[in-house]
């Protein structure tokens, strides 16, 4: 009796060890994101990240996903991240400068002249440089830098708007972001910062009049109902980012970083291919249902840019202005340059 109970016991402790090792040979990273399924962000990390990192691991290596807000804020994420309490998480390169300054460069306006180089230039050199940045001045492994929504451009419910001078006067809806509050004043509004919640019925009571945001946003949340008048003036990219808490990155073994990669790869294809189709899309919408959508002419887009020169005048010493440069002269954007070094800029 006592044979069999000291072989039942055994046997026990063995299964147990099995069972253990099996759990630890699984690793599960916990997203937090604000991003939900239904918009570029979200379907990315849905149908491109946790899918392919589960494949390319055959299971060994998941990642728990976290949306709509539901666990954190962006800049939250960032905090529990860093906590232990979620592993990976995305936010806007703004509100990354939270914990540095190395994505401030993204939020630069006029930074990149479309989309297209926006994309090739953020997931390519720059992208790299700057996530080797915030390795060194963060706590955080920057995997991409991406758009949500493409470009910020001008609506309004108080008259047409083709060049700065007629914004004068015009209440501007800025958000906390100092670059942008500087950028609306510069070009002569009033900048007046307001919850985006309550934007709706401000532009709709005329507490403000206009804002400056990305076109995919202002159409599903349908804000041409109480704004007609829209001028693509672009500038300001929705930059976003995908980042992980640095020691929990540092802690995967070689396997893991590697089906790590193959996910963020995913990832970063389906973002930017789901955000271009996005954002054409929503113009189209936006333009069908409202009284004017004013596209500057080359002259025009001259004094759009030059009124940006304060916002990277400020902005100096969060960004290194030779990289900034070398983005500028790759696009063949030389006046632009010229006219952000007589503004002492570059």
């Amino acid at each position: 009796m006592q044979r069999r109970s000291v072989f039942m016991a055994a046997a026990v402790a063995a299964i147990v060890a099995i069972g253990a090792g099996a759990a630890d040979a699984q690793k599960v990273l916990k997203l937090g994101s604000v991003g939900r399924p239904g918009v570029p962000l979200g379907d990315a990390m849905t149908d491109g990240l946790v899918p392919a990192t589960a494949k390319a691991s055959g299971g060994q290596l998941t990642i728990e996903g976290h949306y709509r807000g539901s666990i954190c804020s962006e800049q939250k994420c960032g905090e529990q991240a860093n906590q232990g309490l979620i592993a990976i998480w995305s936010s806007s390169t703004a509100n990354f400068g939270s914990f540095g300054t190395a994505l401030s460069i993204f939020d630069l306006p006029y930074l990149f002249s479309s989309l297209d180089w926006a994309n090739k230039i953020s997931d390519s050199w720059l992208g790299e440089a700057q996530s080797k940045e915030a390795e060194k001045t963060t706590q955080h492994k920057v995997f991409e830098v991406f758009s949500s929504g493409g470009f910020r451009q001008l609506g309004n419910a108080a008259r047409p708007v083709h060049e700065p001078k007629d914004m004068k006067g015009i209440k501007f809806r800025v958000t906390k972001s100092p670059i942008e509050y500087t950028l609306i004043q510069t070009w002569g509004a009033v900048p007046v910062p307001f919850d985006w919640a309550q934007l709706y019925q401000g532009l709709q009571t005329g507490v403000v009049e206009g804002q400056y945001v990305q076109v995919p946003w202002q159409e599903l949340y349908k804000m041409y109902e109480v704004q007609k008048y829209y001028t693509e003036v672009g500038g300001a990219w929705g930059g976003n980012h995908l980042s992980m808490d640095l020691n929990q990155y540092n802690d995967l073994t070689a396997d893991e970083k590697m089906w790590l990669k193959a996910g963020t790869d995913a990832f970063s294809e389906m973002a930017r291919r789901l955000d271009s189709e996005w954002v054409a899309a929503g113009i189209e919408k936006i333009k069908a249902k409202i009284e004017e959508w004013y596209k500057p002419n080359d002259a025009e887009m001259e004094l759009w840019r030059s009124g940006a020169v304060g916002a990277w005048a400020d902005a100096k010493g969060a960004y290194d202005p030779k990289l900034a440069e070398r983005a500028l002269a790759e696009q063949g954007l030389d006046s632009f340059i010229d006219t952000l070094k007589k503004g002492g800029a570059l």
